[in-house]
Protein backbone atom coordinates (compact mmCIF):
# COMPACT_ATOMS: atom_id res chain seq x y z
CA UNK A 1 0.00 0.00 0.00
CA UNK A 2 2.44 2.82 0.58
CA UNK A 3 4.07 5.08 3.42
CA UNK A 4 3.26 4.24 7.43
CA UNK A 5 2.30 8.39 7.27
CA UNK A 6 -0.31 7.41 4.54
CA UNK A 7 -1.89 4.34 5.57
CA UNK A 8 -2.57 6.27 8.76
CA UNK A 9 -4.12 9.51 6.73
CA UNK A 10 -6.65 7.61 5.57
CA UNK A 11 -7.09 5.61 8.53
CA UNK A 12 -7.87 8.70 9.97
CA UNK A 13 -9.55 10.10 6.97
CA UNK A 14 -11.88 7.30 7.66
CA UNK A 15 -12.65 8.21 11.92
CA UNK A 16 -13.94 11.82 10.98
CA UNK A 17 -16.04 10.77 7.94
CA UNK A 18 -17.37 8.26 10.71
CA UNK A 19 -17.75 10.79 13.44
CA UNK A 20 -15.38 7.87 16.00
CA UNK A 21 -14.03 9.31 18.98
CA UNK A 22 -10.73 7.73 18.35
CA UNK A 23 -7.95 8.26 15.94
CA UNK A 24 -8.77 5.99 12.91
CA UNK A 25 -10.29 3.08 11.23
CA UNK A 26 -8.26 0.52 9.16
CA UNK A 27 -9.11 -2.46 6.87
CA UNK A 28 -7.20 -5.93 7.49
CA UNK A 29 -4.82 -5.59 4.91
CA UNK A 30 -3.82 -1.89 6.55
CA UNK A 31 -3.15 -3.29 10.15
CA UNK A 32 -1.05 -5.88 8.77
CA UNK A 33 0.85 -3.40 7.10
CA UNK A 34 0.88 -1.14 10.01
CA UNK A 35 2.10 -3.72 12.23
CA UNK A 36 4.95 -4.51 9.40
CA UNK A 37 5.70 -0.60 9.55
CA UNK A 38 5.60 0.32 12.95
CA UNK A 39 7.21 -1.74 15.47
CA UNK A 40 5.64 -0.18 18.51
CA UNK A 41 2.56 -1.06 17.28
CA UNK A 42 0.44 -3.25 19.28
CA UNK A 43 -2.83 -5.26 17.90
CA UNK A 44 -4.83 -6.11 20.61
CA UNK A 45 -7.26 -8.41 20.14
CA UNK A 46 -10.04 -8.38 22.23
CA UNK A 47 -12.20 -11.66 21.32
CA UNK A 48 -13.26 -14.68 24.12
CA UNK A 49 -11.01 -17.29 25.25
CA UNK A 50 -13.12 -19.58 23.59
CA UNK A 51 -13.15 -17.50 20.30
CA UNK A 52 -9.03 -17.36 20.21
CA UNK A 53 -8.92 -21.22 20.98
CA UNK A 54 -11.54 -22.47 18.55
CA UNK A 55 -11.65 -19.79 15.46
CA UNK A 56 -7.82 -18.97 15.67
CA UNK A 57 -4.96 -16.72 17.07
CA UNK A 58 -3.12 -13.92 15.27
CA UNK A 59 0.70 -14.29 16.00
CA UNK A 60 1.71 -11.71 18.33
CA UNK A 61 -1.34 -10.11 19.64
CA UNK A 62 -1.64 -8.87 22.65
CA UNK A 63 -5.29 -10.98 24.07
CA UNK A 64 -7.08 -9.29 26.60
CA UNK A 65 -10.68 -10.35 26.56
CA UNK A 66 -13.26 -7.50 26.26
CA UNK A 67 -16.11 -10.08 27.36
CA UNK A 68 -16.19 -13.27 29.06
CA UNK A 69 -17.73 -16.20 27.49
CA UNK A 70 -20.36 -17.59 28.25
CA UNK A 71 -22.37 -15.14 29.55
CA UNK A 72 -20.65 -12.44 27.77
CA UNK A 73 -20.25 -10.27 30.65
CA UNK A 74 -17.78 -7.02 30.56
CA UNK A 75 -14.42 -7.98 31.57
CA UNK A 76 -14.22 -4.91 34.78
CA UNK A 77 -10.24 -5.38 34.51
CA UNK A 78 -9.79 -4.84 30.76
CA UNK A 79 -8.18 -1.21 30.93
CA UNK A 80 -5.86 -2.14 33.94
CA UNK A 81 -4.73 -5.25 31.43
CA UNK A 82 -4.36 -2.98 29.26
CA UNK A 83 -2.40 -0.80 30.92
CA UNK A 84 0.08 -3.18 32.06
CA UNK A 85 0.29 -4.88 28.87
CA UNK A 86 1.21 -2.26 26.81
CA UNK A 87 2.87 1.07 26.23
CA UNK A 88 0.60 4.41 26.62
CA UNK A 89 2.29 5.35 23.84
CA UNK A 90 2.15 2.46 21.69
CA UNK A 91 -0.33 3.00 18.42
CA UNK A 92 -3.00 0.48 18.97
CA UNK A 93 -5.24 -1.46 16.73
CA UNK A 94 -8.25 -3.48 17.88
CA UNK A 95 -9.34 -6.12 16.54
CA UNK A 96 -12.34 -8.69 17.13
CA UNK A 97 -14.56 -11.03 15.44
CA UNK A 98 -16.36 -8.20 13.05
CA UNK A 99 -15.25 -4.82 14.38
CA UNK A 100 -17.70 -3.53 17.09
CA UNK A 101 -16.15 -4.61 20.22
CA UNK A 102 -13.18 -3.49 18.86
CA UNK A 103 -15.09 -0.02 18.26
CA UNK A 104 -16.05 -0.19 21.66
CA UNK A 105 -12.22 -0.90 23.12
CA UNK A 106 -10.61 1.52 21.07
CA UNK A 107 -13.09 4.49 21.84
CA UNK A 108 -12.94 2.89 25.48
CA UNK A 109 -8.85 3.50 25.12
CA UNK A 110 -8.85 7.00 24.17
CA UNK A 111 -11.18 8.39 26.74
CA UNK A 112 -8.87 6.77 28.85
CA UNK A 113 -5.87 8.87 27.36
CA UNK A 114 -4.32 6.36 25.14
CA UNK A 115 -3.62 8.91 21.90
CA UNK A 116 -3.58 6.50 19.27
CA UNK A 117 -6.15 3.83 19.00
CA UNK A 118 -7.33 2.36 15.84
CA UNK A 119 -9.97 0.30 15.15
CA UNK A 120 -9.64 -2.78 12.23
CA UNK A 121 -13.07 -3.10 10.74
CA UNK A 122 -14.17 -6.16 9.64
CA UNK A 123 -12.33 -8.07 12.48
CA UNK A 124 -11.17 -11.29 12.15
CA UNK A 125 -14.08 -13.08 10.94
CA UNK A 126 -15.89 -10.15 8.66
CA UNK A 127 -19.60 -10.02 8.14
CA UNK A 128 -21.78 -12.82 7.80
CA UNK A 129 -22.67 -14.42 4.32
CA UNK A 130 -26.03 -14.98 2.61
CA UNK A 131 -25.79 -18.51 4.82
CA UNK A 132 -25.32 -16.42 8.09
CA UNK A 133 -21.51 -18.05 8.76
CA UNK A 134 -18.43 -15.71 9.25
CA UNK A 135 -15.35 -15.97 7.77
CA UNK A 136 -15.94 -15.67 4.03
CA UNK A 137 -16.69 -12.30 3.85
CA UNK A 138 -14.26 -9.70 4.82
CA UNK A 139 -12.24 -9.58 7.94
CA UNK A 140 -8.47 -10.52 9.01
CA UNK A 141 -8.84 -14.25 7.97
CA UNK A 142 -10.39 -14.03 4.91
CA UNK A 143 -7.79 -11.60 3.68
CA UNK A 144 -4.99 -14.17 3.70
CA UNK A 145 -3.33 -12.22 6.84
CA UNK A 146 -1.74 -14.47 9.69
CA UNK A 147 -3.30 -16.53 11.94
CA UNK A 148 -2.91 -20.04 13.32
CA UNK A 149 -5.38 -22.59 14.60
CA UNK A 150 -4.57 -23.38 18.36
Amino acid sequence: MGKLSDILALAQQRARALDLSYEGALTPGEACEILQLAPGAKLVDVRTRAELDFVGRIPGAVEIEWQFYPGFSLNPHFLDELKRQVSHESLLLFICRSGHRSHRTAALATEAGFPDCYNVLEGFEGDKDAGGQRGKVGGWRAAGLPWQQS
